[in-house]
């Protein structure tokens, strides 16, 4: 692998949600808190600001054009310039209070509600899964800190990391209707390590992890082992996504504002070291697998 290096720096508050889009040959990426979502030109190697002033936390292509987003307020699509439609703003009873999502094959969108507070007082999350009707349903509960999800490559499991419980679940998950089940954990992060945050899937179905807390991102194996760590020059490490022509470019987020240090390691030492703020890139001689678009529908 080679070096980890800053490609672009915009102070990033809370950098997330990395994701690259074939097509364009760009990557975008959000920062959630400071209400901004840019785009990287590869072929150009620019950057740019390409929206501000409206909080995106996650980020999925539409097969259509433009994108999908959640964030606090619910599900959105947007057309990617100043164009926004509500799709939903709570579903069964529950608030759709949302973090990261991802489409899945059949054009689908998981996504999951996040009300983490330090005191653990708190409403418990959910796992949505939205139909390319713009139905909303709640698959799964209890869940403390939503984050990043991904599916294996034979479109088998889906992965779901939970960072205030330190984990990273793997459920069954069944193309044809969507359903998931049999959850797992497939990985539990030792606390001093930090906390999954954002994740990836490459093809040859391992998952990587950004640690928060951590300076780093971790490749495990399908069976949950650490195959491998990297080095990144940020404690709040966040996401991360392959991209590029041949899709082994490895595109980092990270986070300058400190945020949900209750969950911080014993000892943790914000000023040893960048917190975060730039967009990373390291380039890879393992591939990373085309993140699936969803077929949500404007009304």
């Amino acid at each position: 692998m080679e070096q980890v290096e800053a490609i672009a720096d915009y102070g990033d508050l809370c950098g997330e949600s990395p994701l690259w889009d074939a097509r364009a040959e760009a990557l975008y990426w959000t920062d959630i808190t400071g209400r901004r979502v840019y785009r990287y030109l590869w072929s150009k190697k620019r950057h740019e600001l390409l929206q501000s002033g409206t909080e995106v936390a996650g980020l999925a292509l539409l097969d259509s054009g433009g994108f999908v987003v959640t964030n606090s307020n619910g599900i959105w699509l947007w057309d990617g310039k100043e164009e926004w439609q509500l799709v939903a703003d709570s579903a069964e009873g529950k608030k759709c209070v949302l973090n990261d999502c991802v489409a899945d094959p059949q054009g689908r969108l998981f996504t999951g509600s996040c009300f983490f507070e330090p005191n653990d007082n708190y409403e418990r999350g959910c796992l949505f899964r939205v139909d390319t009707d713009g139905s909303v349903h709640v698959v799964d509960e209890g869940i403390l800190l939503s984050n990043g999800l991904g599916f294996s490559p034979d479109e088998s499991t889906l992965y779901y990391a939970d960072s205030a419980a330190r984990r990273i679940y793997a459920y069954d998950y069944r193309r044809s209707d969507g359903s998931v089940g049999n959850r797992r954990i497939l990985a539990q992060v030792p606390k001093e390590e930090g906390v999954p945050d954002g994740l990836t899937v490459d093809v040859d179905g391992f998952i990587w992890c950004a640690q928060w807390f951590g300076a780093g991102v971790v490749r495990y194996r399908p069976d949950g082992t650490v195959e491998r760590r990297v080095h990144v020059p940020a404690l709040q490490t966040s996401s991360l996504m392959f991209g590029g022509p041949d899709l082994n470019e490895v595109f980092v987020t990270s986070a300058g504002q400190r945020e949900a240090e209750t969950l911080a390691p014993s000892g943790y030492d914000p000023s040893s070291m960048l917190v975060g703020g730039p967009l990373f890139h390291l380039r890879t001689n393992i591939r990373g697998k085309e993140e699936y678009r969803a077929r949500l529908a404007w009304k």
